[in-house]
């Protein structure tokens, strides 16, 4: 019996231990004041001290995380199909031009397909995919030394679903940024 009170007891102290850290959490952020003012904010993620734009934020045009964010790094496709949308070649396009400025980055093109269909007919399918990426951004005047497509067919899913929505999202090429002269 007295290791069942003690079990009650250690439970209950735990339950109070964490309304505790709880409660410190939540008073911790509610004076925006305590270090520098209510618009130490204001400048937004990535402004440095001055105002300036913090090298690799999402605000440095020349980070991984501005192409990422405001450029795109995927493009979609249509069911059973490799060939770029408008959509596709727009945002492809935008890649180009990131490309071209900043030459000091390579990319890997993943091609990927949904999860209908057999391994190795989306493996080939994530091919061409990938593929379609590389030979447009070639197009769009990038060395092909830079690119390097690779697939994953459907062994790499975005959602692991059974609807038309989710499925899309899964029918796509990514480019994965890397920074060096060459790809490997």
């Amino acid at each position: 019996m007295t290791q069942t009170h003690s079990t009650k007891r250690r439970s209950a102290n735990g339950v109070k231990a964490l309304i505790l850290v709880s409660a410190l959490a939540l008073t911790a952020c509610t004076n925006p004041d305590r270090f520098g003012g209510s618009d130490a904010g204001a400048m937004g993620a990535g402004a440095g001290a001055n105002g300036g734009i913090i090298a690799g934020s999402a605000n440095d045009p020349t980070s991984v995380a501005y192409f990422n964010q405001t450029i795109g790094d995927r493009v979609l496709f249509l069911v059973d199909q490799s060939t770029l949308n408008d959509n596709g070649r727009a945002v492809l396009a935008q890649q180009a031009q990131w490309l071209l400025a900043n030459p000091g980055y390579t990319a890997i093109i993943e091609g990927h397909a949904d999860e209908q269909g057999t391994r190795e007919y989306n493996l080939a399918l994530g091919s061409r995919r990938a593929a379609a990426v590389q030979d447009y951004l070639i197009s769009q005047g990038i060395n092909p030394s830079r690119l390097k497509p690779i697939t994953y067919g459907k062994e790499r899913p975005i959602e692991v679903c059974s609807s038309e929505a989710c499925y899309a999202q899964n029918r796509r090429a990514v480019t994965v940024l890397a920074a060096g002269a060459g790809v490997s």
